[in-house]
């Protein structure tokens, strides 16, 4: 693997790019990354654009397309060795929301690109781990490790991103309440820093680095490779859904789910609201069920739905249904609204992809994503399901969100006695860069807007509404996937861990190079 070495850089004179700004026309490329390097209209215009599709800052200068992992580390080298240093971001499927894989007038290293090489880090399954390059999509890492019988445990509900842009964040789901999110579950990186090394961290070597990288928003590196722990996969899933009317049935029931040892391997909630499309929930539930769970909505304008999983194989398939209804004893869902689905694994874990497609077909994927994402601490969730959900929300006329709204554990630590190895996962660990509510329990809410290219805004207004109602009532939420413009608002975000982020920044990205869409530093 990676060891930390400075990149010896050669360089070679371009031909001056009449757009790029001054301080690169006087700057040339070294001889190693020279022919990757893009200019052309269609890669600048692929750089400049993201699933959210809301900002629009000016262009980069150019993009790298790396045939390997050297050609990364060459051009940071490069750029920290400038008087004035070019930004960089690396870019994996173009997933941010608000520009944060951008560099304006500086350079975008297209991750992508390495899938077209051998000089990237692919993936290997060596028994009890794999290790995966960055630019390796989680779909193709779940179909690599199945050939073997194995699995990663933490999952994101879309599977069609980045290894390196999931660990970037966080990585969450269902499955985060028990297992972790993806950041805490990573046994090793390799990552280029600000500077230009490429270094090799976990927790037990380069720590800083590795605990830094973790949840690091891309200000302290780029990830190039992950060893991601695997167990037995299971085979299939048991999918149930339940209905509820009164949100505090529905928290107090999930609650006491994500309690259970031994219990669900998945949670999540969702919300439907009588001015969303039907489409927004049709496809969950039987047709047939479609006209009672409408009518159930218009008497109620709310409904709020429990879905929960538990999974199985051939040695447990004729008792994960007996298992099921001990978890349910008890529960308060509306009598006669669950719903029950048998599916593989796969089926499972990809089932966003079909929605996909089918919006891709009808022209409704590339549009702009005004979407929410929020930590919330529990002790404030009935304030927010009667300021947002039961205000705010039902306002809007044009609503077309799924809503997500699901429980996670701060501190729990969950045995995986199926892990040849018997790891012992913490829910989030403090040492990395990612930042939750202080409470041991706190809700994840998404509201997943998507709009036509012209009327986004009147979604962005209403998450400011939400943003201005929590911070009138003095509920301390944490933004994921969002992010900041100012200086200031980031240090409330990171609280406590503000100044290991700024020392940290000193550290591996003294002349601010990585990430500038973040927002967070303001290059030199």
């Amino acid at each position: 693997m990676a060891k930390s070495r400075p990149i010896s850089t050669f360089l070679v004179i371009i031909s001056f790019l009449s757009h790029f700004t001054p301080s690169i026309e006087l700057s040339p490329w070294p001889v190693e990354i020279a022919p990757r390097i893009r200019v052309d209209p269609d890669a600048i215009a692929t750089a400049s654009t993201d699933f959210g599709k809301q900002v629009h800052p000016p262009n980069p200068a150019a993009a790298l397309y790396p045939s390997s992992v050297q050609d990364i580390a060459t051009l940071v080298n490069f750029s920290y060795n400038l008087s004035s240093p070019l930004s960089i971001a690396a870019r994996g499927r173009g997933h941010s929301l608000l520009g944060q894989a951008m560099a304006p007038n500086g350079v975008v290293v297209e991750m992508a690109s390495l899938n077209n090489s051998s000089g990237g880090s692919g993936i290997t399954v060596s028994g009890s781990y794999a290790d995966v390059g960055g630019e390796q999509l989680w779909v193709d890492l779940l179909q690599a490790t199945l050939k073997h019988g194995l699995a990663p445990v933490s999952w994101t509900d879309y599977l069609y991103i980045t290894v390196g842009g999931t660990l970037s964040n966080a990585g969450i789901s269902g499955q985060a309440f028990h297992r972790g999110p993806q950041i805490s579950n990573v046994l090793e990186l390799d990552v280029i820093t600000g500077k230009g090394e490429l270094v090799t961290c976990s927790k037990d070597t380069n720590s800083e680095l590795f605990f830094a990288v973790l949840g690091g928003l891309g200000q302290f590196g780029i990830i190039t490779r992950a060893r991601i722990p695997l167990e037995p996969a299971p085979k299939r899933a048991k999918w149930i859904q339940l209905l509820y009317n009164d949100f505090s049935a529905f928290s107090k029931d999930q609650e006491h789910l994500i309690s259970i040892n031994n219990g669900l391997d998945y949670l999540e909630g969702l919300i439907f609201l009588q001015n969303s499309p039907p489409s927004n929930w049709e496809s969950s539930f039987p047709p047939s069920d479609h006209p009672r769970i409408s009518s159930l909505i218009s008497k109620y304008g709310i409904i709020y739905c429990i879905e929960a999983v538990k999974y199985y194989d051939d040695s447990t398939s004729h008792t994960v249904d007996q298992e099921l209804q001990e978890l349910l004893k008890g529960l308060n869902f509306l009598p006669d609204f669950i719903f029950t689905k048998n599916v593989s694994l796969v089926d499972f874990l990809n089932r966003v992809r079909g929605a996909e497609l089918a919006l891709r077909s009808q022209g409704l994927w590339d549009v702009p994503h005004p979407w929410l994402n929020i930590f919330i601490p529990r002790s404030r969730m009935s304030d927010f399901n009667s300021g947002v959900f039961r205000d705010i929300l039902p306002k809007l006329n044009q609503t077309t969100a799924p809503l997500l709204v699901y429980p996670m554990n701060r501190n729990s630590v969950a045995q995986m006695d199926k892990c040849p190895f018997k790891r012992r996962v913490p829910g989030w660990d403090d040492r990395m860069s990612a930042v939750t509510p202080d409470e041991d329990i706190f809700y994840a809410v998404g509201l997943l807007h998507s709009s036509g290219a012209n009327d986004w805004e009147p979604f962005e207004n209403q998450n400011k509404e939400v943003l201005q109602f929590c911070d009138k009532a003095g509920i301390k939420i944490k933004l994921y996937l969002h992010g900041y413009k100012t200086k200031e608002e980031w240090v409330t975000h990171f609280g406590p861990k503000w100044r290991t982020f700024e020392d940290r920044k000193a550290q591996f990205d003294p002349k601010l190079i990585l990430s500038p869409g973040q927002q967070i530093f303001k290059s030199i």
